[in-house]
């Protein structure tokens, strides 16, 4: 008898474990596309009412029409990431390892606007030192609850790399997306629709390899975030999103890299973010440590190179650089399809 009433309670738990679940597959969506429709909307508003009380830029000697720049507020970024975190908590399927990506992000986001405020900007080794630190717990985070194995999506087979070697991969990968992202916010919209291009990029490979739809989530939530500052940045803008904006974009495509399961991807789908903010990298890292002198006759970043030696306008940059990069991505996800 006791088996029997032991039995038919757990045949009512499991109905109700399976009404719960029903609900809230019915309820998440609709959830998902209220959160998308509140982070655009808060960020516009939320843009137009503290814009004007974010620090102002003092304009660029070193960069083409920099000095166009002075007086405009800068360090916007911090209302768009934090509108992101915040509607992430709120309506986005949140676990332990993404809560510690959103406060990556958010440190990212907030010692880059400390230096968008700072009298002085801050010296290079230590914004090194900050995204080393931020770099090496998210190899660490990643590992503990991913492991070690990748994905080759254009081949469809899957690799086991040593895991401190692994480790040492993800440290420069995140290193590296955060400061050639930064390196490319030099012309309105431009590092904010490159960034978007290739968060939809990995948001498709999601789809196609049937990863994480959770983490897809976050890819919506953080591109709609960036749409409703390019309200505000698109040409000519009223503002610009600074270290703030630009740091936290990088760290986050880094974290959608892995998050693929397929992060050499990233090599493709933010092509232009890589060419056009780390060749000056490279160009200015190989004279410091070698004396070397190389693309002598390229301005760097890119940007500044095909608007002052091409004659391309704020526009042209833009859509010609989104253009070249939509194309490129394209290409590499059908080349996944097949």
């Amino acid at each position: 008898m006791s088996i029997l009433i032991r039995q038919i309670l757990s045949d009512k738990e499991r109905e109700e474990i399976a009404v719960i679940d029903y609900l809230m597959k019915q309820i998440i969506p609709e959830l998902t596309m209220i959160g998308l429709l509140l982070a655009f909307g808060l960020t516009c508003f939320l843009t137009a009412k503290l814009g004007d009380k974010l620090p102002r830029d003092e304009g660029r000697d070193f960069a083409h029409d920099g000095k166009l720049s002075a007086g405009k507020p800068r360090g916007a970024g911090i209302i768009f990431v934090l509108v992101f975190v915040g509607c992430a908590l709120v309506f986005a399927p949140i676990s332990t390892e993404y809560v510690i990506y959103l406060l990556l992000v958010t440190v990212e986001m907030l010692t880059g606007f400390l230096d968008d405020a700072a009298e002085h900007p801050w010296g290079e080794l230590k914004k090194v030192l900050l995204d080393l630190t931020v770099s090496i717990v998210v190899a660490a985070a990643y590992l503990w609850f991913n492991g070690n194995v990748i994905r080759i999506a254009t081949l469809g087979v899957n690799l086991e790399i040593p895991v401190l070697l692994f480790g040492v991969l993800i440290v420069a990968l995140v290193w590296g997306a955060i400061n050639v992202t930064n390196c490319a916010d030099g012309v309105d919209g431009l590092s904010g629709i490159l960034t978007i291009i290739t968060l939809l990029s990995f948001y498709i490979i999601n789809l196609i390899e049937k990863q994480e739809s959770e983490f897809s989530v976050l890819i919506l939530l953080f591109c709609i975030c960036i749409l409703g500052y390019l309200w505000f940045n698109a040409t000519p803008s009223r503002l610009m999103m600074g270290d703030a904006g630009s740091r936290a974009m990088g760290a986050f495509i880094s974290i959608a890299a892995l998050k693929s399961k397929s992060p050499l991807l990233f090599l493709a789908f933010a092509l232009i973010l890589i060419l056009d903010g780390g060749l000056g990298l490279l160009k200015v890292s190989l004279i410091r440590v070698f004396k070397i002198h190389i693309l002598k006759n390229i301005r760097t970043p890119l940007h500044d190179h095909v608007r002052k030696n091409m004659g391309w306008s704020n526009t042209q940059t833009v859509f010609r650089f989104a253009i070249i990069q939509i194309v490129v991505s394209v290409a590499v996800i059908y080349t996944v399809m097949l």
